[in-house]
């Protein structure tokens, strides 16, 4: 004898969504944002979907599988069957999604790409900066650089941070102007909220900071590293890409970028800065 194959005249939700593959969760959203009418309740209080119910869960389904947003399935479904199967003008901008998502899968396997070819961090870096660092052995840059030049190429771009990779090529490379780069750094940051901005040290460090600056331009010019840099500005321009082109102004990123400086030590920052520049511009006059 054969069993019986008298389909359910309706069912439970739990077979519902075990028939179209889905959640009893799901379903209960799709009532909520109106994409599925809500069945009338049994007896029992429980509510019992039929034929009607399971194809437009089954459409549901195929829908989502396709990629098409929930928001999208209400307006292709419309009130009538006819307008359930027209689809068409959710297809042009699930098109357009696709494409751009298939733009993002491509930027982000090329950095992946790069992490693997480079290493991390410094791959995350700009391939302009890597590009300028790449000749260094591994370890040879501390974390706290890959920090600073992280921080400059979100404040003044990529090209910034390329022309500052020369600064760490030579800390890298010399160990003297790494050992004064420390020994200034631990001086700068031993200017605490104890230490009045008029202290005589303030001056004295912004001195030697000039000093030792003066020594990396030096440094950077014998080593050939200038002539890098005015290629990078000359070719810099015509490589921009629209997400760098972008980048927040540096006026206003200097001002969203916390540094827990005391008043001694940002008098000291500032005062070393003006030396630096005036210095430079004697340097320069005195080469012409």
């Amino acid at each position: 004898m054969y069993p019986s194959l008298t389909p359910p005249r309706q069912v439970k939700i739990g077979d519902a969504a075990a028939f179209a593959g889905i959640t009893p969760r799901a379903i209960r959203h799709y009532h909520e944002i109106g994409l599925l009418p809500e069945p009338e309740r049994g007896g029992d209080g429980r509510r019992r979907y039929g034929y009607d119910d399971m194809t437009r869960l089954l459409w549901i389904r195929k829908m989502a599988d396709a990629g098409i947003s929930l928001d999208d399935m209400r307006t292709a479904f419309g009130e009538t069957r006819d307008e359930a199967l027209d689809i068409e003008s959710v297809l042009g901008r699930l098109a357009e999604t696709l494409a751009a998502q298939e733009a993002t899968i491509k930027r982000r396997r090329a950095a992946v790409q790069r992490l693997q070819a480079v290493g991390s961090p410094l791959g995350l870096l700009s391939e302009l900066v890597t590009d300028r660092l790449s000749h260094l052995p591994p370890g040879a840059l501390r974390p706290s650089d890959l920090d600073t030049l992280l921080v400059t190429e979100r404040i003044f771009g990529p090209l910034g941070a390329a022309i500052q990779a020369g600064t760490f090529i030579m800390l890298a490379t010399h160990p003297d102007l790494r050992a004064e780069e420390d020994r200034l750094e631990a001086a700068e940051a031993a200017l605490d909220d104890g230490v009045e901005p008029d202290d005589p040290r303030v001056e004295e460090l912004a001195v030697q900071r000039c000093a030792h600056l003066m020594a990396l331009i030096r440094a950077i010019e014998a080593a050939g590293l200038h002539a890098d840099e005015e290629k990078i500005f000359e070719t810099y321009d015509a490589a921009l890409t629209a997400e760098e082109g972008k980048e927040m102004s540096a006026a206003t990123a200097i001002t969203k970028m916390p540094y827990d400086f005391s008043p001694a030590r940002m008098r000291c920052v500032e005062l070393a800065g003006r030396l630096f520049g005036e210095a430079l511009a004697d340097a320069h006059s005195a080469d012409s």
